[in-house]
Order: structure tokens, then C-alpha cells, then sequence
């Protein structure tokens, strides 16, 4: 429209100044150019448009919308047709809702969806769902398949470390649903998750014993292991007796004996001798010190 009216009001401008210009200072002569080139100016800057970084043009002509998107930057376009923006960076919406539990309950959940627009389908979103896809299209969506899946796992699911498992899950089952319509799905992580006060008291309960359970294991493995180590330890120290009560002869202590006795009889100090018992009885030498 303003391409229509610039325009008409440049003709209109180019009349008055071709009738005009031969008369000798007449007023209408100036403003008459002056008309024409402003408004030749406004109508020329509607044959382009700018996109800027981060979206796509859809162009629109009368209800005919062209197949091809307008890039970022700057673009020749038909003057009568009108150009909607798309943005194609990562957004997040974020839900709170009452989800279903398999058991029945109900958990609040506070939980993102990051999304972009696929350049290539911005004119077939914009023909088959229209500008506002987000509220038509992709919230209902991600309200309808996060209570779906939740509904097939307990609440304590969304508690432990399998909300992460969840969450992938969901990401997968809500890019199944609006990928084909040309909406990219990067993730769904949960923010928040709200339990029944006596779930979250009891769950937490649960935890803490079986952590208990866990921690009493521990301790019997580590006793095991000790009690394992004692016994290998007493094995080796009754091996090393038997290996040397083997090696301990009757000749061998003789011998050892008839070395100490020489020893003592071949030093400096008075000693008095005792001579042993029996036939192989070794001498007793004292020190008379």
C-alpha cells in the first residue's frame, strides 16, 4: 500500500513539473521536484526488504506464498507483496503443569523445550499452521507428550537419576510429533520436579536406606577381604615354621654348640667349665666375672 500511494504521488509530481516548468518562478515547479524525488525515493526502497541475522522472509503476494525464503539480508522483492519475518534461532518455552505418575498420582513439573523454525519449511508453516505454530502447534504437543510419558513411569522416576532418561525421552517423542511440520526440537531438560509431600518424605526415606543397605555391604566386603588376608598371613607364617622346623637337625644344634664352646674357650676372661650330661653332652662354660 505505501508503494501504491508514493508511487501515485511521484506521477502526480512528474505532471506538475512538466506543466510547470516553463513558467518563470513559479513555486509549484520546485515542490513539484522536490515531490519527485521523495517519493521516487520511497517507492525505489520498496522494491527492497532487509532480513535480518536469524531469520527468514515468507513472501506473501495476495494469498499467493511464494515457495522459496528470503535469506538475511538484503533482498529484492515485489513492492505489492508483503514479507513475514520467521526467527530461526534456538528458542525455550517453558511449561508448568500436573502430570500423571504410573502409580496414579499427580507431581508437578516445571520443565523447558528448546526449539528453532527449519529455514527451508518457514513458507510451509507459515501456509499450513500460520505465524503464531508455536501456540497452535507446539505447546499442545509438549503438554500432550510430557503427560504421556510420565504416565508410564513411577514418581520416583522423575526423582532419581532417571529424570535425565525422561527427559530424553520426551525430546524424542515430541520431535517425532513436530519435526514433520518443520519445527526442530533440541531438548527438554526439567527444570523442577514438585512430589506429594509424603512421596518426597517417603522416597527419600527409601533412598536412604537402601544407601544404608549399601554402606553395610561395603563393610561386610571389607571385613571379608580381611578376614581373607588374615588367613592367607596365618597360612605363610605356619609354612615358614614348617620350613624351618624341617631345616633343624639334631647334628646342625650340635654343631652350633661345639662353635659357641670353642668361642668362649678361645676368649681372655676365667670361666669356669661344666661338663654336660650324657655321652654327646656339649661343656657349659661360665664366666667366673
Amino acid at each position: 500500500m505505501l508503494f501504491l500511494f508514493t508511487f501515485l504521488l511521484c506521477v502526480i509530481s512528474i505532471i506538475i513539473f512538466f506543466n510547470t516548468r516553463k513558467l518563470f518562478r513559479n513555486p509549484f515547479k520546485d515542490i513539484s521536484l522536490g515531490g519527485i524525488i521523495i517519493f521516487g525515493l520511497i517507492s525505489l526502497s520498496q522494491l527492497f526488504t532487509v532480513i535480518p541475522a536469524g531469520q527468514v522472509g515468507v513472501v506473501d503476494f495476495f494469498g499467493v506464498v511464494s515457495d522459496n525464503t528470503l535469506k538475511s539480508g538484503i533482498n529484492l522483492v515485489n513492492p505489492m507483496a508483503r514479507v513475514i519475518k520467521f526467527s530461526v534461532k534456538t528458542q525455550e518455552i517453558k511449561e508448568e503443569m500436573d502430570v500423571p505418575s504410573k502409580e496414579g498420582l499427580t507431581v508437578g513439573l516445571e520443565i523447558s523445550v528448546l526449539f528453532h523454525l527449519n529455514p527451508e519449511k518457514a513458507s510451509h508453516v507459515y501456509k499450513t499452521i500460520g505465524e503464531n505454530y508455536t501456540q497452535i502447534i507446539l505447546i499442545p504437543m509438549f503438554r500432550s507428550v510430557c503427560r504421556g510419558v510420565t504416565a508410564s513411569y513411577e514418581a520416583k522416576a522423575l526423582y532419581t537419576s532417571e529424570r535425565e532418561q525422561l527427559a530424553q525421552i520426551i525430546r524424542d517423542e515430541l520431535m517425532k510429533a513436530v519435526n514433520m511440520r518443520g519445527i526442530g526440537i533440541e531438548a527438554t531438560p526439567l527444570r523442577k520436579v514438585i512430589l506429594p509431600e509424603g512421596l518426597s518424605k517417603a522416597i527419600e526415606a527409601k533412598l536412604q536406606a537402601e544407601q544404608e543397605s549399601q554402606r553395610m555391604q561395603f563393610i561386610l566386603q571389607k571385613e571379608e577381604q580381611e578376614a581373607q588376608r588374615k588367613r592367607i598371613e596365618a597360612k605363610g607364617i605356619a609354612d615358614f615354621q614348617d620350613i624351618v622346623t624341617r631345616g633343624i637337625s639334631e647334628p646342625l644344634l650340635r654343631w652350633k654348640g661345639i662353635e659357641a664352646t670353642e668361642k668362649l674357650a678361645n676368649s681372655a676372661n676365667s670361666k669356669i667349665v661344666i661338663i654336660g650330661a650324657g655321652k654327646d653332652g656339649l661343656p657349659i662354660i661360665l664366666d667366673t666375672k
